[in-house]
């Protein structure tokens, strides 16, 4: 990689992203060893409350840090004007030029963190189910995360 301003920028943006990609793939296998069921999930220890916030914390840090500045930053490196156009617009561009497998996916996993970061619901077996489709997200986001690794270092 070059050392424009705009690959720099891609380059800090990219160290910061893989810290938080790193720390929520060590949050995600920590869960899978814990294991928590519906029951745990109801009363939970000071340690599965710790997990599950670093869980809660890296997914959302990554997701705003690849929407808000890595994906602006790649598309920045590849000469796109982004000035004028939404986030919602960035990530279809992305989508378009191959970096981004679906626009709407994206978004669909910014929704279901927003649900398991921000909404209480009264009933564990709900807190559950939202814990349960968040593991699914951040997987997929971890895998977006890597294809854009992989895509970065082909610039």
């Amino acid at each position: 990689m070059n050392n424009t301003p705009e690959q720099l920028a891609l380059q800090h943006i990219q160290t910061v992203c893989q810290g938080h990609a790193e720390a929520l793939s060590d949050a995600l296998q920590d869960m899978q060893l814990r294991a928590l069921s519906v029951n745990d999930y109801s009363h939970l220890s000071k340690a599965d409350r710790r997990l599950l916030d670093q869980f809660a914390y890296r997914y959302t840090r990554l997701q705003d840090d690849m929407g808000a500045r890595l994906m602006p930053a790649v598309l920045k490196a590849l000469g796109e004007d982004i000035a004028p156009i939404s986030a919602i617009d960035r990530f279809t561009r992305l989508e378009q030029l191959g970096w981004l497998p679906s626009a709407d996916n994206w978004l669909t996993l910014r929704q279901v963190r927003n649900q398991f970061a921000h909404d209480y619901p009264d009933s564990p077996v709900e807190r559950f189910e939202r814990l349960q489709a968040a593991t699914q997200a951040a997987r997929q986001l971890l895998t977006v995360m890597a294809q854009f690794q992989q895509k970065i270092a082909e610039i």
